[in-house]
């Protein structure tokens, strides 16, 4: 059983959202929150597997739901679920731990395929937002350079890349989980990132 938090303020919306949610994963265990102080009681239970949050809350900004969230439960996979296709939402998004960032204005079905994707390890990204996220990073580029990456890093970040969890990824290399938990917080840091989606673009970028 997959358990599913939804963080939207429109009662409408909340309802399609779990539609997509159980079309994406038939066996979800699906609760929802209005606003940021039902989202915040409703962690430190058993953790969610997966959140869907959106931005605009009427009491607070959803960057606040996706920070408490990675503090409280770091496993949690958090998908932004939005109209806000901004860079400054992105980014911010991104820098607050978001997994993956999804446009509500999509299809039902392209976003259910989306979800299916990041519940099997690979970043989720409406494509319009992909591509703002590439611009970006072709106006700001890397807050370090390439060549401060080790060559274990690199073959940890090409793992990432690719989708693969932190124990695929150790399985992969031939290293402990431990391991390429730390060599993952080394690339953050270095890269200036924190989040898997950013970490696969630059996968990308270096040709990894």
């Amino acid at each position: 059983m997959t358990r599913v938090l939804i963080v939207e303020d429109i009662a409408d919306v909340r309802a399609w959202l779990s539609d997509v949610m159980i079309s994406a994963c038939p066996d979800a265990r699906i609760e929802t929150a209005a606003d940021t102080r039902s989202a915040r009681a409703r962690l430190g239970r058993e953790p969610y597997d997966l959140a869907l949050v959106d931005l605009g809350l009427p009491d607070g900004s959803g960057f606040d739901v996706l920070r408490a969230i990675k503090a409280e439960s770091p496993g949690t996979l958090c998908v932004v679920a939005t109209i806000l296709g901004d860079d400054a939402s992105i980014v911010g998004a991104l820098a607050a731990g978001a997994d993956g960032y999804l446009l509500k204005d999509q299809p039902g079905d392209l976003l259910a395929r989306h979800i299916r994707q990041i519940l099997d390890g690979l970043p989720a990204l409406s494509p319009a937002i992909a591509r703002r996220i590439m611009d970006h990073f072709r106006k700001t580029g890397p807050a370090a350079p390439d060549a401060e990456l080790t060559s274990r890093e690199r073959d940890v970040l090409a793992q990432i890349g690719r989708g693969l969890r932190n124990h695929e990824a150790a399985a992969a290399l031939g290293i402990s989980e431990h391991t390429v938990a730390a060599h993952i917080k080394s690339v953050y840091r270095k890269l200036d990132i924190s989040s898997r989606a950013e970490a696969a673009w630059h996968a990308a970028r270096l040709g990894l």
